[in-house]
């Protein structure tokens, strides 16, 4: 077991490790720190010549994924969304040399969501509630979603799930293709288990060369996707709106 203050991480002897995010009192929310904390695993796991597949998950008891931090996205200005906080290691996610594999037990909405995208599979509950909520709040989805979601679900039904900010359920995630797999919630995590190890059963070279063949089918402009996205993101950033409807729903949750 390795440790970090805000993330765990578990290496197991069939060539699986599982990167816990751990703030469950916030559901998760991943703020400045635990991306830093991320990142530094990611980087430090690509060099572990016994990994296959990375599991990523959200601890606690409802196993939550609740996206970026709405007490510091208030506080963000144009020129923190131009440091693409999130959307930098979500792309360090997607290009990690290993297949990743996103667990999702509970709430998994915005940067969650986009989280999740980011990785090469995806193993949902049933009642997970999963949604980009982000134009509620007078922003928009800023960490890839306007990208990775089209290519997974269409352009239309991502257009409607973002346009509408409206939550869904695991079961309708897997009928339109979001998720890969979806099961009861007490079998979430040994369903992603089962899969990591159907995937590190087979050879890793021919695994990992794989993984880069198919991402490089879909990234010829992911690059100028992310400048686009991050760039409307920076005008919302300093937009008035943005700043009242993160306090309203601050103080709501209060």
């Amino acid at each position: 077991m390795n440790r970090y203050e805000l993330i765990r991480y578990e290496e197991r002897a069939d060539g699986l490790a599982v990167c816990t995010l751990d703030r469950p009192e916030v559901r998760n929310a991943l703020n400045e720190a635990m991306v830093e904390e991320i990142r530094s695993l990611l980087r430090k796991a690509a060099r572990d010549p016994n990994l296959r597949v990375l599991i990523l998950a959200g601890g606690g008891e409802g196993g939550h994924l609740a996206g970026a931090d709405v007490r510091e996205l208030r506080d963000r200005r144009a020129a923190d969304a131009l440091r693409r906080i999130n959307s930098a290691l979500f792309r360090e996610l997607e290009q990690f040399p290993r297949p990743t594999i996103a667990v999702l037990r509970g709430v998994a909405v915005g940067g969650g969501l986009e989280l999740a995208m980011a990785c090469d599979l995806r193993v949902c509950a049933e009642d997970a509630k999963l949604g980009q909520p982000e134009v509620g709040i007078g922003i928009i989805p800023g960490a890839g979603a306007t990208y990775r979601l089209p290519r997974l679900v269409g352009l239309g039904r991502a257009k409607e799930i973002i346009f509408t900010g409206r939550i869904f359920d695991g079961r309708e995630a897997y009928r339109i293709g979001l998720v890969d797999r979806v099961v009861p919630r007490d079998r979430v995590m040994a369903e992603a288990e089962s899969l990591g190890r159907k995937i590190a059963d087979n050879g890793e070279l021919a695994v990992r060369l794989a993984k880069i063949a198919l991402n490089a089918a879909f990234e010829t402009s992911i690059d100028a996707g992310l400048a686009l996205e991050s760039s409307l993101q920076a005008i919302l950033f300093d937009d008035d709106e943005k700043i009242e409807r993160m306090t309203r729903f601050l103080e709501k949750k209060k």
